[in-house]
């Protein structure tokens, strides 16, 4: 027994039956079990019981066992001054404070179902990809899963988005430049792009985005990569990059994208050039924050690619076989599901209350990802066929499953209650 699974059995009044005794003895009527509180101080607040025909209102705390109540020093603490009752899984000693303050102590052992508490241990000491594998199933999965998911990471990433915008004055075009960054990135160098995005002042950037040739230069100079130059193209993005460095009074200071182990597509030199190429983009913030279908996402991506250097080249002084280096089906979803959606939600949510609705159906029409995350809930028969399911499982399996946080778990509720 855990004093988590405790508070999650009492806030869900989860017991084999509810006529209660306290350890004298007395009939304890619980009116209210309170609510649960998650910060600091009592466990439940606001609780009302009856005993011995007396109604008191107040907070209820819960320990494990009863001498926690010493372990935790609450008696020199002001806040739990008003605990009404003392629920306890096991009482071990008498707790002199609460006796004398006529405080009843509730002993819980009787009132558990033992499988609850196996299926609990069972649970938590697992080893396997998700915590409930030998007895999931897929009926389970409550309705709205998906939905209720996908709104719970849209509120996370939102916060996120706040604090961005926060730090940069609400300028809603510095945080999708910068969030476009990170998603170009990709997972090897997401982080290094956003350093490379935000190291230098947007407005910067808006002066000259309609030359891509003088934007690839920037971050390729940023990226540290022009020093020595290795062929013509290179003394051209050089003799930029020095201009817009002294005209702006930019920072020396240099970035260094990672090419280990990347695929020569995502290789940074391609993907800081494709990002320079959709910023020529006129309006493009606005044109992301009124699109409402795939289709109209589609047509802001579909002709971008790496400037005509990089049709010969994945890396600088190397020729290579000529191919155009646009973006794929596959990177454009990424980028809509990483970066467009997230802001489109932080945007709207204030002012339109059906975006939540537009942007599930979003959800819905785009390909679901291919990953090991996903193949492994297929393996226990979940059927995966869009991003709202995917999207939904892999944030599901991060916030849930991998810290074994199973009592926040709307299946794991399911499961226990069996």
């Amino acid at each position: 027994m855990t004093e988590k699974l405790l508070q999650y059995l009492w806030n869900y009044k989860i017991f084999t039956y509810f006529d209660f005794k306290d350890i004298e003895g007395n009939s304890v009527e619980i009116i209210n079990f309170g609510k649960w509180n998650k910060n600091a101080g009592p466990d439940f607040l606001d609780a009302k019981i009856k005993i011995n025909g007396l109604l008191l209102a107040g907070n209820i705390e819960l320990h494990v066992r009863s001498s926690d109540w010493i372990f935790h020093n609450h008696s020199q603490d002001p806040n739990y001054c008003n605990i009404i009752l003392h629920v306890v899984f096991q009482h071990d000693i008498e707790i002199h404070e609460l006796t004398g303050k006529q405080v009843p102590t509730l002993e819980l052992q009787n009132y558990i179902d033992e499988n609850i508490v196996w299926k609990y241990e069972k649970l938590i000491n697992g080893d396997e990809f998700i915590a409930c594998e030998k007895i999931f199933d897929p009926k389970k999965m409550p309705v709205n899963f998906y939905e209720e998911s996908i709104l719970k990471k849209l509120d996370e990433k939102s916060l996120e988005l706040e604090q961005s915008l926060h730090q940069y004055k609400n300028n809603f075009e510095a945080v999708l430049f910068h969030s476009f960054a990170y998603s170009f990135g990709l997972k090897v160098n997401a982080a290094i792009f956003r350093q490379i995005a935000e190291s230098v002042d947007y407005s910067i950037i808006n002066k000259i985005r309609q030359n891509p040739l003088q934007l690839e230069a920037l971050l390729y100079g940023i990226s540290g990569w022009l020093e020595i130059p290795k062929d013509g193209q290179m003394k051209i993005w050089k003799r930029e990059f020095d201009f817009i460095k002294s005209k702006f009074s930019i920072s020396d200071v240099k970035l260094h994208p990672k090419f280990l182990r990347l695929r020569p597509p995502n290789f940074p030199t391609i993907r800081l050039s494709q990002l320079a190429d959709l910023y020529k983009h006129q309006n493009l913030f606005s044109k992301i924050m009124e699109a409402r279908s795939l289709e109209q996402l589609y047509s802001i991506f579909h002709s971008i690619k790496a400037s005509e250097y990089w049709d010969f080249h994945f890396n600088f002084g190397s020729i290579s076989k000529v191919q155009p280096k646009t973006l794929s089906r596959d990177f454009v979803d990424l980028l809509i599901l990483n970066t467009v959606i997230p802001l489109q939600y932080a945007y709207y949510k204030y002012h339109q209350e059906e975006i939540a609705d537009d942007i599930i159906e979003l959800y819905r029409s785009i390909a679901g990802e291919k990953n090991t995350i996903i193949t492994s809930w297929k393996k226990l028969g979940v059927r995966v066929t869009n991003a709202l399911e995917s999207q939904s499982l892999i944030y599901h399996h991060k916030t849930c499953c991998e810290p074994k946080n199973c009592l926040s778990c709307a299946i794991g509720f399911k499961l226990l209650k069996e």
